[in-house]
């Protein structure tokens, strides 16, 4: 079986307008998708010690994610204000809690020796720790959500063997140029999430456009997640990269479909 680790930030979003909860965070929200999707899962993170860390930790233990190695810190779970707009979800302020002071420990890095590949970004507070972790023999993939040159990526892009990223805003060429310009980084991929305008993808030598899976939008919270989950569980079965987009957004497609990210 396919084993993933996802490390580095959580939070609950709060939706203002409905006073739902969800807990979510780029690397929570692989953890579930890998689940989801057959593959085994642990999430990495750290969480406080009220209500909404408590939340978190049994939410995912709910979908079969190892929650092991969650640290448990005095404080504040991280949180963010949301509202649904029309599908679109818009982001209010945001505390980040103990997640501040998260890192992976020596306990962590001998876990992440079982597992296949590590997902992890930009806010995830670990990009100073990949060079540990690659130099142990497990492949890297880093989510620099809409700013993947930011400091943190800067430090994490040299150690990553598939970095994603969001853009749907450039032109083809464009985009063509911000992707080159992460892959002169280091990384072997580079995938960038274009929304309604599917992916494109760079191996170091071709770029490859991936489509949509046409499906009812109800909230796009946890839709870039879905992807890279998708993508990575058909790359470690060595698909090709077009195989791979597809995967990508089949899995969104059924986030779409229903509000929250899972």
């Amino acid at each position: 079986m396919i084993k993933i680790a996802c490390a580095g930030d959580n939070c609950v979003d709060y939706y203002d307008n409905t006073g739902e909860s969800f807990p979510g965070g780029n690397p929570v929200n692989v953890s579930v998708y890998v689940r989801r999707l057959g593959g085994q899962s642990a999430y990495l993170g750290a969480v406080g010690t009220d209500d909404f860390g408590k939340q978190m930790c049994a939410a995912l233990q709910e979908k079969g994610v190892d929650v092991s190695h969650v640290q448990i810190l005095p404080g504040k779970t991280a949180f963010t204000h949301v509202e649904r707009i029309n599908g679109e979800r818009v982001f209010g302020d945001y505390d980040e809690g103990v997640m501040a002071d998260f890192r992976l420990r020596q306990a962590d890095f001998d876990f992440l020796k079982g597992y296949n590949l590590l997902v992890t970004g930009l806010w995830g507070h670990t990009e100073s720790q990949l060079a540990d972790v690659r130099a142990m023999g497990i492949p890297v993939a880093f989510d620099g959500a809409e700013r993947p040159l930011d400091e943190a990526g800067r430090i994490a892009l040299p150690h990553v063997n598939v970095a994603f990223f969001s853009d749907d805003a450039s032109d083809e060429e464009s985009l063509k140029a911000r992707i080159l310009e992460v892959a002169a980084l280091g990384p072997q991929i580079v995938v960038a999430t274009r929304g309604g305008k599917g992916s494109l993808a760079y191996d170091g030598e071709s770029f490859y456009p991936g489509q949509i899976v046409p499906c009812s939008v109800v909230d796009t919270m946890g839709a870039g997640d879905s992807f890279i989950a998708g993508f990575l569980m058909a790359w470690l079965k060595k698909e090709s990269i077009p195989a791979c987009m597809r995967a990508g957004a089949e899995n969104a497609a059924v986030t779409l479909g229903y509000p929250g990210a899972w």
